[in-house]
């Protein structure tokens, strides 16, 4: 077989899958999705420095995911604790890497980010990103401090979104980053948007709230499905000075550390009968991780920072990274979970 023949064939092995599962009313192309954030809003603006898209996705097609989902966006633009400048110069990279030691931490076993929701808002997500992202199939992550904003994101959403064209919208009601009770606004904002959306309603869980009680609220007020979970609230400090290591203090922790958490509350779910579908995330990395959470009860799973993430000098991996996403993706497709 020539060179040529053995490209062809690969192009045509990494070509996706038409949407073949449903979860309820949201269609994946298959079981593998990726988790906020971690891909930005599925599109860069810059080649080398691209903030919010890890270099392992330039060797992964992200059309081949069961979805992809964006990082959160607000109503309006927030710098958080970070930026939301996303095309750097490479003079810029010192002042790039300072800001980013001061939102993201690699700790034993995972890493601590405190974000808090940096992003260019809605207007300019539906504006500049999205329509670069058709081929795609999307989930918008969404994310507010009262229901009226969330009404407002979902109205957005319907105007610029026909029905159809994404999987879902999710709604982060459960971030530690940006210091905020979300238990005093979930039940409002999944009576008031939910109802107004014209997609699937996927519902973020954090393990550290009551997420069996919201996965309750979250089927009583037509949610599609759940997200589970959220990152774990967690601190470091440096132990030459006592200071937190993150700009905001505490942050959300994620990655392999994660995994037993992500499994007991996706089996807490199923044990309290909650029916809803689950796309599980936390520590995911291989097969056998996609297969301890479909066990466990969940539905699809998701790929997150255990994936994505790498340090600095890590990165030169990138496309070993990237062939063994490539591989999981191909092992997914041709997977089906066991019955419950």
């Amino acid at each position: 077989m020539s060179v040529a023949q053995e490209r062809n064939l690969r192009l045509v092995r990494d070509v996706p899958a038409e949407p073949g599962v449903r979860l309820g009313d949201i269609r994946l192309r298959n079981r593998l999705v990726t988790s906020s954030s971690l891909l930005g809003y599925g599109v860069a603006n810059a080649k080398v420095m691209a903030y919010g898209m890890s270099p392992i996705s330039n060797f992964v097609r992200l059309e081949r995911f069961g979805a992809v989902t964006t990082r959160t966006v607000t109503v309006e633009p927030r710098e958080g604790h970070f930026t939301t400048k996303d095309d750097w110069a490479l003079n810029e990279l010192p002042a790039l890497l300072k800001r980013y030691g001061q939102a993201l931490r690699q700790v034993d076993g995972g890493w601590l980010n405190a974000f808090g929701w940096c992003n260019v808002g809605i207007d300019a997500y539906l504006r500049d990103y999205y329509p670069r992202t058709r081929e795609q199939n999307t989930i918008i992550s969404v994310g507010g401090f009262s229901a009226e904003e969330f009404v407002t994101l979902v109205d957005k959403v319907n105007a610029a979104v026909p029905a159809g064209e994404i999987a879902a919208v999710e709604f982060n009601v459960s971030c530690h980053n940006v210091n905020f009770d979300f238990d005093q606004i979930i039940e409002s904002v999944l009576a008031e948007a939910v109802p107004r959306s014209n997609h699937p309603v996927i519902l973020k869980l954090s393990p550290d709230y009551g997420y069996v009680a919201h996965a309750r609220l979250a089927a009583k007020h037509g949610v599609s499905a759940l997200t589970a979970i959220n990152t774990v609230k967690g601190l470091r400090l440096d132990p030459n000075t006592g200071r937190p290591l993150l700009k905001n203090g505490f942050g959300g922790l994620s990655g392999r550390a994660i995994k037993p958490i992500g499994l007991r509350v996706v089996k807490e779910l199923r044990d309290a009968d909650v029916t809803l579908p689950i796309i599980a995330t936390g520590g995911i990395r291989s097969f056998d991780d996609c297969r301890e959470y479909f066990w466990a009860g969940a539905d699809a799973v998701s790929l997150g920072s255990a994936s994505w993430f790498a340090s600095y000098p890590g990165y030169a991996l990138s496309p070993l990274y990237g062939a063994r996403i490539r591989n999981l993706l191909r092992r997914i497709e041709n997977y089906e979970p066991p019955a419950r």
